[in-house]
């Protein structure tokens, strides 16, 4: 600028010219480009040979057409391992969740476990899935309803414990036969001589599959199912449900009390027998009870409940074992310029479109239930 001079005007500042930046492509533009997650767009990149020849073919074409160059820094950040494993349950307040997570300990040594509660992130608008991705976890356990999309794009090693609305690809199942389970239950309390059994259910894919053994059983024992459904399975919702289904019997206003109920889960069963007794119904002696998961509370004393079993804490151990082999499957090779253990994610492609003769994992386990049987059904 030059020197204006005594007595001068100084002259105005020019604007300040914006200094624009093309934006660099990622891996995740790449990924959109290419039609597949990101996982697999790193195993292309490293030369995997667990890739089809078509899904790579589109990422090479991706990368030609972004001109994308891969991030050294950030390829040594994402081969190296958590030893962290992501959990999502469906509430904390369903105790069948304790010893599933001791048998998760008990065989899933050296890793930290995060544990998030499905139906409270939903309340308040969040995805577990997501928080998981931040914490960047080596592996997920599901026993909890998340969407599937989300876990296909997190894109690391998971298994399903439980049974649930979604089976994705190449993610093992493990789970107890709650069908099965369902008919035990039901065929106990007919083998007493009950004929009026009703089945307090809710809204989920595990109580929807307790709910179909119990018909089947009712159905070839030629017994009329009746179905009452709470709001959600808690002892609070079911003690609701079950109060409103004694107040219409004892008004007329609907079919009599049954004489046996089968819950769906033992904290619902809790709920049942708390109606029962503060309208004066005796348990067993008035109403016999079974409930389903053999949580603690079963055993106390002065519950004494009868109760389906399907071993949580082994399902547990048998899905931390499932978990820690696919996390073996995914470690791969250490990266040119990378130091440390790398690990290779499966991404969900894999599962259904995977390179030939690499076939995704089969169901690892569905074990069967037992009856625990004690005071609440009267036998």
């Amino acid at each position: 600028m030059r020197d204006p001079g005594p007595g001068a005007e100084p002259e105005p500042p020019r604007p300040r010219e914006e200094l624009r930046v093309a934006k660099a492509p990622t891996i995740y533009d790449v990924a959109r480009r290419a039609g597949v997650s990101k996982s697999l767009v790193s195993l292309v990149l490293r030369g995997s040979s667990r890739v089809s020849d078509e899904k790579r073919a589109a990422v090479l074409t991706a990368v030609a057409e972004l001109d994308y160059t891969p991030s050294r820094l950030a390829a040594g950040l994402a081969g190296s391992r958590t030893r962290s494993v992501g959990v999502v349950i469906d509430e904390f307040e369903n105790l069948w969740f304790a010893p599933v997570l001791a048998g998760l300990r008990a065989s899933l040594g050296g890793y930290s476990l995060s544990v998030a509660d499905a139906a409270l992130n939903a309340h308040l608008g969040l995805d577990p899935v997501e928080a998981f991705r931040s914490l960047r976890v080596d592996g997920l356990v599901l026993a909890g309803e998340v969407p599937e999309a989300a876990v296909q794009r997190l894109g690391i090693p998971a298994v399903v414990l439980g049974t649930r609305s979604m089976l994705l690809p190449g993610a093992p199942l493990v789970a107890s036969d709650e069908r099965a389970g369902g008919r035990l239950a039901t065929a106990h309390l007919a083998e007493l001589g009950h004929r009026d059994i009703v089945c307090l259910s809710a809204t989920g894919a595990s109580s929807a599959a307790r709910e179909a053994g119990y018909r089947e059983e009712m159905g070839e024992r030629g017994l009329a199912p009746r179905v009452l459904r709470a709001a959600r399975t808690t002892e609070s919702a079911a003690f609701a449900a079950a109060a409103g289904l004694f107040e219409a019997a004892r008004g007329g206003a609907a079919p009599p009390a049954p004489s046996a109920v089968f819950a769906v889960n033992d904290p619902m069963a809790v709920g049942v027998i708390g109606a029962a007794r503060a309208r004066g119904i005796e348990v067993p002696c008035g109403l016999a009870v079974v409930g389903y998961d053999d949580s603690p509370i079963a055993a106390y004393e002065t519950l004494s409940l009868t109760s389906v079993s399907g071993d949580p804490r082994e399902l547990g151990e048998v899905a931390g074992r499932a978990l820690r082999e696919l996390l073996a499957d995914a470690a791969g090779p250490v990266p040119a310029g990378a130091s440390g253990g790398a690990r290779e994610p499966v991404p969900a492609e894999l599962g259904r479109d995977a390179a030939p003769g690499r076939a995704a994992p089969a169901p690892a386990a569905l074990l069967p239930p037992r009856l625990i049987v004690r005071r609440s059904s009267g036998a």
